[in-house]
């Protein structure tokens, strides 16, 4: 059966409707995974340019080079940007690179981009805002600033949810982070934490220039329909453009549904145009002389071995690619396969866990052990999260025993002293083989949140290079070697003891975080 067809009863307008088996022109030894083409646009690259990052050290060491170096743009999607000194750093880096680009000879060619959620980074009086104002303030012409606000929260709700519960009801949870044609793709916020003693994972996709024009294209599409801060502190809409929250919801999400879908598909008509036409100029009876032509001209790219798949997952806009993806993946997995799938909140959907329970790959399930989840220590209702993690970790473990998948499916818990977990995605390795071939890495945690209420993006990397799978499966053995096998006696142990209210209270608010 082919894998396409399984998208069938997911797709319902307005995500585009597959109409057609994956081509059959395919050149020889191409991967099986080509049928997620028929939803986004797939961009074949060198495994060369593909590196990926191992500690929150390397990655904030990159972004900073990567700032300096920067000419034409600097585009930074993520949750929040953080008030401490390091994340200071990063915004002098970009005012020494926006001071260069004001002076050098004609107009300035740089423009920075960064997009953020308004909720998360209007916390506190010290905040996101207050940390790139100057910025505004000194490069008007050069700097926009764009905070999402989910249409969901709204009216009465809006004036009556306090201050960082309102984060609850959606978020733009995307991090993206692009300078020029390098893209990092990540699951790392903007914050000292992630930059020091919060892992993540990371992968840099270099001198990229096609995937670097679609992510800037959907964080523009985005920052189109939220606020715009202002240099005053104060936030409006671009003109003519709907309101979030005082406009209206269904007339909202229209369009930005639109403008969101209009960069996916534009860039995948773009994608198989230039597909058919390296196709055609490969095959025997092209021009020998267009051939040597565009050889000669330093044109000719080498054959790609990899491919990136961007999967957008926005239901507040009725896009749900990255869900139909990544349901269609588990579903697909074969007998004996192997699936390394890890999250730092571990909330599974539904359907994600009915897919791990009820098909045949050995599934190895990566989460944090409550000492190292995010939460853990915080003040109020907020420092009962890891029990709620843990009851429902539990909970999964017990239907797992009962299913008598203890062999097939397997829970670890990450543990590392004076650290916080928070790495995200999956490695797929075929049956009888010890290097994963397909990789996803981005924002979403598998969780109802993800799927529901927030705005996430993260991109498939499918490749048939061995160094780069080599690379992929060292990033999945160095997180893994920090856990340790959860058993039975793992819920016995006082510190995974889970108060009566919280049992009570997980079902009710598990859809919320």
């Amino acid at each position: 059966r082919s894998s396409w067809l399984l998208l069938a009863p997911l797709l319902t307008p307005p995500v585009p409707v597959i109409t057609a088996p994956p081509c059959s022109l395919c050149p020889e030894g191409a991967h099986r995974f080509q049928w997620i083409r028929n939803l986004v646009p797939e961009f074949g690259i060198s495994s060369s340019h593909v590196k990926v990052l191992s500690s929150p050290a390397e990655f904030y060491e990159l972004l900073k080079v990567q700032i300096k170096a920067a000419k034409q743009r600097v585009v930074m999607a993520s949750l929040y940007l953080g008030t401490g000194l390091l994340e200071q750093e990063l915004v002098d880096c970009l005012e020494e690179t926006l001071e260069k680009s004001l002076q050098a000879k004609g107009s300035p060619d740089l423009r920075v981009s960064i997009l953020l959620d308004y909720t998360r980074g209007s916390r506190g009086r010290k905040n996101s805002r207050t940390m790139l104002i100057p910025l505004l303030q000194r490069f008007p012409e050069q700097v926009r600033v764009s905070l999402f606000h989910t249409p969901n929260l709204r009216g009465l709700l809006r004036l009556l949810i306090p201050e960082r519960f309102n984060e609850t009801i959606g978020l733009q949870h995307i991090k993206v982070y692009l300078f020029d044609d390098n893209v990092i793709l990540s699951g790392a916020n903007l914050s000292d934490l992630y930059f020091t003693n919060r892992q993540d994972r990371y992968v840099l996709l270099r001198d990229s220039p096609e995937i670097a024009d679609f992510f800037t294209e959907l964080v523009e599409a985005i920052g189109d329909v939220s606020l715009q801060l202002q240099q005053d502190d104060t936030v409006q809409m671009l003109e003519g453009m709907v309101h979030p929250y005082q406009g209206d919801k269904v007339a909202y999400c229209e369009i930005a549904n639109r403008r969101v879908m209009e960069v996916i598909n534009s860039a995948r008509t773009r994608q198989e145009l230039l597909h058919a036409k390296t196709f055609h100029s490969s095959q025997p009876g092209s021009s020998l002389l267009s051939q040597q032509g565009s050889q000669a001209s330093g044109s000719q790219k080498a054959e790609p071995d990899t491919w990136i798949y961007p999967l957008i997952q926005m239901k507040p806009f009725g896009i749900q690619i990255d869900e139909m993806v990544t349901e269609t993946l588990l579903t697909e997995a074969e007998r004996d396969a192997r699936i390394y799938l890890t999250t730092g909140y571990f909330n599974l959907t539904q359907a994600y866990m009915d897919l791990i329970l009820g098909t045949r790959a050995e599934y190895r399930i990566l989460l944090a052990s409550p000492e190292v989840n995010g939460f853990f220590g915080a003040k109020g209702v907020a420092g009962a999260i890891p029990a709620a993690y843990v009851y429902i970790e539990h909970q999964f473990y017990s239907e797992v025993c009962y299913l008598q998948q203890q062999e097939r499916v397997q829970l670890q818990e990450y543990s590392r002293a004076g650290w916080t977990f928070h790495a995200k995605g999956l490695w797929l390795y075929l049956a009888g083989s010890d290097l994963p071939c397909l990789t996803l890495i981005g924002s979403p945690n598998f969780g109802y949140r993800s799927v529901h209420r927030d705005l996430e993006a993260q991109v498939a990397i499918v490749t048939e290079n061995k160094a780069l799978q080599q690379q992929l499966h060292q990033e999945q053995e160095q997180l893994y070697l920090c856990s340790g096998v959860v058993s039975t006696s793992t819920f016995e142990q006082p510190n995974r003891y889970v108060k009566l209210w919280v049992k009570l209270v997980t079902p009710l608010i598990k859809n919320f975080f």
